[in-house]
């Protein structure tokens, strides 16, 4: 756990050592930046800059200038009416997210593996949580301060729309949710805490993008557009520069596409399945989205499996070939060994599902992205997830501890993998179990949303990007 406050500005995550800072505003342009700040130096460029001189001036400062501007032209006496105006909204939201980052830093001295919070649906405990009682604050906090503002511009399908029975579905029952506006969300963008984007970046490659075509840019320059008219028509995007608005995607393109708005890019939140450092996924200020194949939009069938002593089969796996990870997996182990079932294309008569849920462990390699439904999936079936990926950063790793319930395997040892998972003995296998079947409330994607599951998890790791960085009123 880390719980740092760090000077000039507080931050608190439930993960290990993540460091925010803000990054300058990187221009107005409305084509993709040089592909150099894709890449994996891009988080050390963000991260080694002096951020000191990249602060505005303090709100005591602006006050004091101000004050001294309206006294000289005979307006002394409206000064101070407009100045508490102007500045109580900011002043009465960060105070109350000062009280909740102290509040969860004192519940993280607690190294309690049970939360000492009450709660009569549940209350996290062992160790798949980095800190169970700093979660479980945290959480209770979140319910108790977070509001959410949609923004209406836009128009569907693009905006307010996304699929609900497919590779993207997370996306889509995360806008439907949120349009709903059953929980956390606000009609008054006041009294907000962060705004929502909602722009779906599956339905603007299926309408924008000719396949095929050499011209690839709309998508992008329909995003620029849209932050454009969110900045003329609201103040708060210029207010913040974007540190205080997320936007959600599931589709490859959305780390791409956010490029087209460099501060959208490099400020805003962005929850996205495709969590890849190496092409500037920045785990201190975005969220890794789990990703979910819902083919017909519900979960029946999927949540649960049989005991350990039932699963007859050590490692599965089956799926197209699809980048170099799945090559290597492939060539390694399709049709070599027995006990390690890996497939390009599952046999007639065999059913995925039933695969999982008869297999110790499911095998998770990226592919061409580094996310995959797979790992959920596995989740699911109560079949323990081997991670292979390079550059992945799983979802809630801020409150879950991966280690715990999970096996990462590096790309370089993909041959090794039967020995790895040979060496888990039966002891350690039963805990890594049943520690699975505790974190998986955390995945589960209910009809209506309930409290622990996926769409309140989401939601808590934007809460804890937002508790992340304070907002202040700039020039």
């Amino acid at each position: 756990i880390a719980c740092t406050l760090g000077h000039g500005r507080s931050w608190v995550s439930l993960s290990s050592q993540l460091t925010w800072m803000p990054s300058s505003y990187a221009g107005e342009a409305k084509s993709p930046p040089d592909s150099s700040i894709l890449n994996a130096s891009f988080q050390h460029k963000l991260l080694d800059k002096d951020t000191d001189d990249l602060q505005p001036p303090s709100a005591e400062e602006k006050k004091e200038k101000m004050m001294h501007e309206l006294s000289s032209n005979g307006s002394f006496a409206n000064a101070k009416k407009v100045l508490l105006k102007r500045y109580s909204r900011l002043e009465r939201l960060e105070a109350s997210l000062a009280k909740a980052r102290n509040a969860i830093k004192e519940a993280a001295q607690n190294r309690n593996m049970t939360s000492s919070h009450e709660d009569p649906d549940y209350v996290p405990q062992g160790p798949v949580y980095r800190n169970a009682n700093a979660f479980h604050r945290s959480y209770l906090e979140m319910e108790k301060l977070f509001k959410i503002y949609v923004y209406e511009e836009g128009q569907l399908p693009m905006f307010h729309n996304g699929p609900c029975k497919s590779i993207y579905s997370t996306e889509g029952r995360f806008m439907h949710e949120m349009e709903k506006g059953n929980f956390f969300r606000t009609k008054d963008p006041d009294e907000a805490l962060v705004y929502f984007l909602p722009f779906s970046v599956v339905e603007m490659v299926r309408y924008l993008y000719v396949p095929g075509a050499h011209e690839y840019h709309a998508v992008g320059r329909a995003v620029s557009d849209y932050i454009d008219t969110i900045a003329v028509t609201h103040p708060f995007w210029n207010q913040s520069l974007g540190t205080d608005h997320f936007m959600l995607s599931c589709h490859d393109w959305g780390p791409h596409t956010t490029s087209y708005v460099p501060l959208l890019f490099n400020n805003s939140i962005r929850v996205l399945c495709n969590a890849n450092i190496s092409e500037g996924f920045n785990p201190s200020k975005d969220v890794p989205l789990p990703e979910i194949n819902l083919k017909t939009g519900e979960i029946t069938g999927l949540v649960g499996g049989p005991s350990p002593s039932r699963r007859s089969i050590l490692a599965f796996f089956a799926g197209r070939l699809h980048g170099h990870i799945r090559q290597l997996l492939l060539d390694q182990w399709k049709g070599k060994d027995q006990d390690m079932q890996v497939y390009d294309s599952l046999p007639n008569g065999l059913s995925y599902n039933a695969m999982l849920k008869n297999s110790r462990f499911c095998l998770c390699p990226s592919g061409y992205e580094v996310a995959s439904p797979r790992v959920v999936e596995a989740i699911y079936a109560e079949c323990i997830p081997v991670l292979i990926s390079d550059g992945y950063v799983p979802p809630f790793s801020d409150v879950l501890n991966w280690k715990a319930f999970s096996v990462v395997v590096q790309v370089k040892d993909i041959p090794n993998i039967k020995k790895i998972l040979m060496g888990v003995s039966q002891n350690q296998y039963l805990r890594m179990h049943r520690r699975l079947r505790r974190v998986q409330r955390h995945f589960v994607m209910d009809g209506a949303p309930k409290r622990f599951d996926i769409f309140h998890m989401v939601v808590h790791s934007i809460w804890l990007r937002r508790l992340n960085v304070r907002v202040q009123d700039r020039p």
